[in-house]
């Protein structure tokens, strides 16, 4: 009869590999760290959000001028602004 590996240390411990790497992806994973990158649009997204409710506010104010009749507009500024779209 012939016994092999009876001197062998890895034997003792089968799962010692496994353990070791678990542990290795372990450490691997607290080390990553999730990153988020905002872009210029968004950044202007956000911060025109802020100003809607002061927006709204003039958007209601004129929609109560209009509707009683009392907003008036120039039409001389009309003009000047529409000036260069025409050309």
């Amino acid at each position: 009869m012939k016994i092999n590996g009876i001197n062998r240390v890895g034997g003792m411990n089968p799962y010692a590999r496994q353990e070791a790497k678990q542990a290795e992806l372990k450490g691997k994973r607290e080390k990553q760290k999730d990153e988020v990158q905002i872009s210029a649009q968004a950044q202007e997204l956000h911060g025109a959000q802020g100003t809607s409710e002061l927006r709204s506010q003039k958007v209601q104010e004129l929609k109560h001028s209009v509707s009683t009749g009392t907003y008036h507009v120039e039409s001389g500024q009309i003009a000047e602004k529409l000036f260069p779209y025409i050309k």
